[in-house]
């Protein structure tokens, strides 16, 4: 999927701190798994002389350094600002499918967008548009219908997203849209069994350019760590599911979209509506299981500490930066919504967040499976190890 996990890794623990040891250590211990970049023998950058070449390439692997040289020279005749605004964010049909393709493959291309924007990159933005033109495109089948409903409705109050949630999880028919057996439960289960149920959830999430953007991004991010933190079992030793964590680790960016000034506030609404139709549907994938926060809220951590001395020790664990990710997006989470704490939809409260924090360190540094896979399956806890009593 060409997926740099090692980019995500290095410019994670450099927020948080590492020393160039740690950096350098961090990627030793990835690279060797890392594909050679190799140009195609066949198809030069001359292809993609107009927008109806590059659509006729798109969701072709092999075309990744073509699509990669392609905007690298695009970003160099202006700037990765004015790239994204026409090949993502422009409503073109080149752009709507790019778009598309952005929420494809469990967020990776948006969030290798999200640390390209952050860290004001143009090598990485050219490299996040070229993941993301190699990508296919069947979200769109869900999230196409979604913004369409949504438009049809935005004359309604917007549900919260933990009521949306919590609706969900009540919802048999969704939970057996999905089987163990789906190759994507996503596209084989949600989307194809119940997508006209998907949609018609996911339609009752609308941003009114009278709301707050800020609080809005808030709400995105309490609620995406409530439903992935919070899918736990009682018996079990904590684990975090590997697809939520990805709607958490991708949260953090959108406080980055709020700062830039070159993106308008139409479409930060619709980057974010389009985020939270996402997170929806990948919480449906897992089989809807309810968040337990009695459970986070009784964790009693290995090392009981702050967020630094947590900081220390995913920096240096052994990891592809997945857990770094987590750990971060937690913090960041606490900061973010720490001024809406007393509204209802807000679920988490200031010192969950912690308790998070120190389950994801503590899950990971325990070794066995790092994570659960699809975690709503009874079938995704069988090497866990059983709780403690």
């Amino acid at each position: 999927g060409f997926h740099n996990h090692i980019a995500h890794h290095l410019l994670t623990i450099f927020a948080l701190g590492a020393t160039p040891k740690e950096l350098q250590q961090q990627y030793a211990s990835n690279q060797d798994y890392q594909r050679p970049l190799h140009r195609s023998a066949s198809v030069q950058n001359l292809v993609f002389e107009d927008e109806a070449a590059v659509m006729a390439h798109l969701g072709k692997g092999r075309h990744y350094p073509d699509f990669l040289a392609f905007f690298q020279s695009e970003i160099s005749k202006s700037s990765w600002q004015e790239v994204l605004q026409k090949y993502l964010l422009s409503g073109t049909a080149l752009a709507e499918t790019l778009f598309i393709r952005l929420w494809s493959s469990i967020y990776h291309p948006l969030i290798h967008l999200g640390f390209a924007i952050e860290s004001a990159q143009p090598a990485l933005v050219a490299e996040a548009l070229a993941e993301t033109a190699v990508h296919d495109a069947w979200i769109g089948n869900y999230l196409k219908p979604a913004e369409a409903a949504a438009n049809v409705h935005r004359d309604r109050p917007s549900k919260s997203i933990v009521e949306l949630i919590e609706a969900m999880h009540s919802d048999q028919t969704l939970r057996d849209a999905v089987r163990w057996s789906d190759s994507s439960m996503l596209r084989d289960g949600i989307i194809s069994r119940a997508g006209e149920r998907m949609v018609g959830y996911a339609s009752q999430y609308q941003i009114r350019p009278t709301d707050d953007i800020k609080y809005k991004t808030a709400e995105m991010i309490n609620a995406v760590a409530y439903f992935t933190g919070g899918a736990q079992r009682d018996d079990y030793e904590p684990k975090y599911d590997f697809y939520y964590i990805h709607s958490l680790n991708s949260s953090i960016f959108f406080s980055t979209f709020l700062e830039q000034g070159w993106l308008s506030d139409a479409r930060r609404r619709r980057l974010l509506e389009w985020k939270v139709w996402n997170d929806l549907i990948m919480y449906a994938s897992r089989k809807v299981p309810e968040p337990r926060l009695d459970i986070v809220r009784a964790y009693r951590p290995k090392q009981p500490s702050g967020w630094e001395q947590i900081f220390d020790r995913v920096k240096t664990t052994p990891d592809d930066g997945h857990a770094a990710k987590l750990v971060r997006a937690l913090a960041h989470g606490q900061r973010v919504c720490m001024p809406y704490e007393d509204r209802t939809e807000f679920r988490l409260k200031h010192h969950d967040w912690l308790q998070l924090g120190h389950m994801a360190i503590d899950s990971v540094e325990a070794g066995g499976p790092t994570w659960v896979r699809s975690t709503g399956f009874d079938e995704a806890w069988d090497e866990v190890p059983r709780a403690q009593l």
